[in-house]
């Protein structure tokens, strides 16, 4: 399954959350991330972010894309973070 992840949480929790993604996913830009996970590591990425969030104060969206078939990915001005495998 393809994803792409956004995410805006509090100054003390956001080291924490980047942290744990790069574990996931590839960082594409300040609080975005994008890439591929199977279905068991999308869930264990999400008890772990719950664990981590204060859901009263933190926000989190999640995109999943079952096909990229018609997908596109388009970037204006500089890439924050250039690496070959994006969604």
């Amino acid at each position: 399954m393809n994803i792409i992840l956004v995410y805006d949480v509090g100054e003390k929790r956001v080291q924490k959350v980047h942290k744990l993604l790069k574990r996931y996913l590839n960082w594409v830009q300040n609080s975005v991330f994008e890439g591929e996970l199977t279905d068991g590591k999308f869930e264990a990425m999400k008890i772990e972010l719950k664990k981590r969030m204060h859901q009263d104060e933190d926000s989190m969206i999640i995109y999943t894309l079952g096909s990229l078939k018609y997908s596109g990915r388009e970037i204006i001005g500089i890439e924050k973070n250039t690496t070959d495998n994006l969604i």
